[in-house]
């Protein structure tokens, strides 16, 4: 049975339908694809929660009105956390400002055309539904108190995620408000391996520059040891010659005066015999 078919008064706010949250592996992995997506866009906002196939009951009175689940929900104003169920009156009052649906073979056009009621009475303010065996991306956005159709799709940014929607020939293309585009788990998991790689290649290149920076330094310091052992060797060779040319002045003083004691004895110091 339905649990949300009856009313249990020990658990009047069940946190499952009992249906699965997809049909096939196509419409779970959209679901996944735009809710981790939008959980990675606004990772860095505490006010913005999001959530999958998640039971939202817009009031207590369930007489007044069931719950649904959208595939995916976005709600403004709320902290993220952990929820069973997304009450509205324990919310604020804040009704969840955007959701997406992903339309499954056996979605009826009853059942959706009571989704777009249910939103439209409980204050979404964009509806987005794909169905991705059509290819076909249906919006509305909410003007003059009601949902309406979008009719103009082409590049299309969301008011409240500023995400841009394009439909091209086979597919729905999503892209960040900076341009890169929703990837799907793999992809993602790829991209932080690249990311990562590049990050150890840029560290192994700055280890490189830092060892080849260190290796300059050494030998620039070498360099200098070298000049200096060199300046004190050229200053070392000048004392000597300063005191080479000393020394001569001094044999060149003391022969002047040899000489001059000779002429003083009348002999002439350049005829003396050895």
């Amino acid at each position: 049975m339905n649990p949300l078919s009856y009313y249990d008064p020990d658990d009047p706010y069940p946190e499952s339908d009992g249906q699965p949250m997809a049909e096939n592996t196509e419409q779970y992995d959209w679901i996944v694809k735009i809710k981790e997506n939008l959980e990675i866009l606004f990772a860095d906002r505490e006010d913005v929660f999001i959530a999958g196939d998640l039971l939202w009951y817009p009031v207590p009175d369930r007489q007044i009105s069931g719950p649904l689940a959208p595939d995916v929900m976005v709600a403004f104003g709320r902290p993220k956390g952990r929820r069973g169920t997304y009450r509205q009156w324990e919310e604020g009052g804040i009704a969840p400002q955007v959701v997406f649906e992903v339309l499954s073979p056996s979605n009826s056009r009853m059942e959706m055309a009571n989704k777009l009621a249910f939103y439209n009475q409980y204050g979404v303010e964009e509806y987005y539904l794909y169905d991705p065996e059509r290819n076909q991306l249906d919006i509305w956005l909410r003007r003059d108190g009601d949902l309406k159709r979008v009719t103009h799709l082409k590049g299309w940014v969301s008011p409240r995620l500023g995400v841009r929607f394009v439909l091209a020939p086979d597919t729905l293309e999503i892209y960040h408000p900076d341009g890169r585009p929703f990837l799907n788990s793999v992809e993602l998991a790829r991209l932080a391996n690249s990311a990562e790689e590049r990050a150890e290649q840029e560290a192994a290149r700055a280890e490189q520059e830092a060892a080849r920076a260190e290796q300059e330094a050494a030998r620039a310091e070498q360099e200098a040891a070298r000049a200096e052992q060199e300046a004190a060797r050229a200053e070392q060779e000048a004392a000597r010659a300063e005191q080479e040319a000393a020394r001569a002045e001094q044999e060149a003083a003391r022969a002047e005066r040899l000489a001059e004691r000779l002429r003083a004895l009348g002999l002439d110091p350049n005829h003396l015999e050895d």
